[in-house]
């Protein structure tokens, strides 16, 4: 049988009022991607407006390229996907297996209450589906509950990007939410390692990533919840 992942990507790309260009950062989604891909996934992208989400600028520049940005980039299946997401609002939890989100600052300041996704992962949670975030991406379970009306990281092993993590790229004072606090003070049993080093959690099916680096591991961690559901 073949898995149907949804993917759901940021459609903000303003950096607070910095003047400066977010979205979400391309080695995110390149890297699971064709985790999935290769794994023989179907994936379907989505995004709040539809159409093609904000990449932020500096995840698309040479110092920030991998193996799997090059081969997204130079693929054009993969770019003709990513141009036409369908809306969050669009796509329903039961036509899918998995659910998993990249980061990128985007996500902070749409993701994080837009309705339609909380209700999306809500419902993936309902159905006892995995769900998989990584980097700043798991602000988007920030009013995410589960049956009872607890938020789904408390009393969860979780990761995100770190408080060290934000200071070190010069944001603690832009971001309207800084992760690890969040994931803290929601009751999650945040952990992390090393800045910028890779790491994922898994709790249940709930699969968190660290950081761009953790992109891909957190991927096949939630392809090894998939294989044991």
């Amino acid at each position: 049988m073949t898995n149907k992942i949804l993917v759901v990507l940021t459609s903000h790309d303003r950096l607070g009022d910095t003047g400066e260009k977010t979205g979400f950062w391309l080695e995110e989604l390149a890297a699971p991607y064709y985790a999935f891909k290769d794994a023989g996934a179907e994936i379907t992208l989505a995004s709040p407006k539809g159409g093609q989400p904000p990449i932020d600028p500096k995840s698309a520049s040479p110092d920030f390229q991998t193996d799997a940005t090059r081969r997204f980039e130079a693929d054009g299946a993969a770019m003709a996907d990513l141009a036409a997401t369908k809306r969050v609002s669009e796509v329903n939890a039961s036509d899918f297996d998995a659910i998993f989100y990249p980061g990128g600052h985007g996500p902070l300041w749409d993701l994080v209450s837009d309705q339609n996704s909380i209700q999306l992962i809500e419902a993936f949670w309902g159905q006892d589906k995995p769900v998989g975030a990584v980097c700043h991406a798991p602000v988007v379970f920030l009013n995410v509950k589960d049956a009872d009306g607890a938020p789904i990281v408390k009393g969860r092993r979780v990761t995100g990007f770190t408080n060290g993590e934000e200071d070190a790229v010069g944001l603690t004072d832009v971001v309207p939410h800084l992760v690890e606090d969040m994931l803290t003070d929601l009751g999650g049993l945040y952990a992390k390692t090393e800045d910028w080093a890779p790491f994922t959690q898994r709790d249940g099916k709930l699969v968190t990533g660290q950081n761009p680096a953790s992109s891909e591991a957190a991927a096949k961690e939630l392809l090894s919840v998939l294989a044991e559901s």
